[in-house]
């Protein structure tokens, strides 16, 4: 199998064991809705309670045990190199979007002030509705009256920054976002708490199908070298249809997944054009151990993709987007360019985010092997840890993710199914 941050099975393994001793924690949340039959288990621990000062030195060290271990190696012998410990007040420096809905928004390739201020209150909601109470339904309120207040003040902005040829769909959606806002009103009004969160979704992916429609064709020129490979000019939709084996907490699932291909257009090409090969369909999980669940080894001595065509494993370039750049980098982690307090467009930042897995000295060695981050916040901070700049991100779960812990290993992905997008293909190879 392939690896993050090592050569053998293509991903890191700290020294701390996984199986039979003791393991990363995984934070997980079982509430979000689905329509999935999936039937999972909550149990709810009690944390210690530490001093802001504690925390800091707890996650500094923690980052210090992670960067500076042993990783899964293909020889006995193989180490993963120890990074500098990042800056503490890098760790420390606020709370990370952990939201793969506002990570994709926030990913556009958009610079339109006026919406983003639509946008964020209406995300705020999620934090208001942690108050205990009747508080939760009156910082709500206030969230949605900032957030109507910024569309009406708004709104001409964000039209005249809609795509010309996107404009009249974009207008639409800003049309159905006020609507929505006053039926959410009334549902606050109502005190009908568990209806926020569902109107809440709802109005975001309005507010995203908009910033969507103000990007105005794809705004980039691939490198001339990657230019005739599979390449995804935008973004699509798969759902992943998960056969679960002896799991009585967990049957059929299906995880939503969107792809980026503004920030990485060869990655998410290579992966929607394997999709369509049906090449991921019938494969198992290859593992599952707290950390990440990964899958993608073909049967056979090849860790990836055979091209029929080459009778060759294909491969693809490292690709890493960076805020403030145009386009990806290539061929190089951020820090080899010296690039340490870049970030990332895509980071390690959700539950669920999705990556490609390659040999650990050998940056273009990704080929079919993909994995998805059980993200724990205080042992892989964000931009702050040995993922982030290391591993081309592609895209995230946005539906199901918190089900992705209870797979195991030998569970059957049955199908990957693109459901939006495929249009943005380029190249296609199947």
């Amino acid at each position: 199998m392939a690896a993050i941050l090592s050569c053998h099975s293509k991903f890191i393994r700290p020294s701390i064991p996984f199986n039979g001793g003791t393991r990363f924690p995984v934070s997980r949340n079982h509430s979000s809705p689905s329509s999935i039959q999936c039937r999972i288990q909550n149990n709810k621990q009690k944390g210690s309670t530490f001093s802001i000062k504690e925390c800091a030195i707890s996650i500094a060290l923690t980052v210090g045990l992670i960067t500076g271990v042993p990783a899964l190696e293909l020889s006995s012998n193989a180490y993963a190199a120890t990074p500098v410990l990042p800056d503490l007040a890098v760790l420390i420096s606020g709370p990370p979007i952990k939201d793969p809905g506002a990570l994709l928004r926030y990913a556009l390739p958009i610079n339109n002030k006026a919406i983003r201020e639509v946008q964020k209150p209406l995300e705020d909601i999620t934090e208001s509705l942690k108050i205990a109470g009747v508080k939760a339904l009156d910082s709500t309120e206030r969230n949605l009256r900032q957030a109507s207040r910024a569309l009406k003040q708004g709104k001409a902005l964000i039209v005249s920054g809609l795509a010309e040829s996107k404009k009249e769909h974009g207008v639409e959606l800003l049309g159905k976002l006020e609507t929505g806002m006053d039926e959410l009103q009334q549902i606050v009004e109502d005190k009908n708490r568990d209806g926020i969160s569902k109107k809440q979704k709802e109005l975001l992916l309005y507010v995203g199908g908009v910033e969507e429609d103000m990007v105005d064709g794809f705004p980039y020129e691939v490198p001339e070298e990657y230019q005739s490979m599979p390449l995804l000019k935008g973004r699509a939709t798969v759902d992943m249809k998960v056969k679960v084996k002896d799991n009585p907490n967990l049957t059929d699932c299906v995880f939503r997944i969107v792809l980026d291909g503004y920030s990485a257009p060869v990655t998410s090409g290579n992966f929607v054009d394997l999709v369509e090969r049906h090449f991921y369909d019938g494969m198992e999980i290859q593992r599952a151990d707290g950390f990440v669940v990964q899958t993608g080894d073909p049967e056979g001595p090849a860790e990836g993709f055979i091209d029929p065509s080459t009778e060759k494993t294909r491969t693809i370039p490292l690709e890493i987007s960076v805020d403030g750049e145009k386009a990806p980098f290539y061929g190089a982690t951020l820090e080899e360019l010296g690039l340490y307090k870049a970030q990332t467009k895509l980071p390690f930042n959700a539950f669920g985010t999705m990556a490609m897995a390659r040999d650990e000295f050998e940056n273009n060695s990704a080929s079919s092997q993909i994995f998805w981050l059980l993200k724990e916040s205080e042992l892989t901070p964000s931009n702050a840890n040995i993922l982030d700049g290391r591993y081309a991100v592609f895209g995230y779960i946005v539906e199901n993710e918190d089900f992705l812990a209870d797979l195991k290993v030998g569970d059957v992905i049955e199908s990957i199914q693109v459901v939006s997008g495929l249009e943005n293909l380029v190249n296609p190879t199947y």
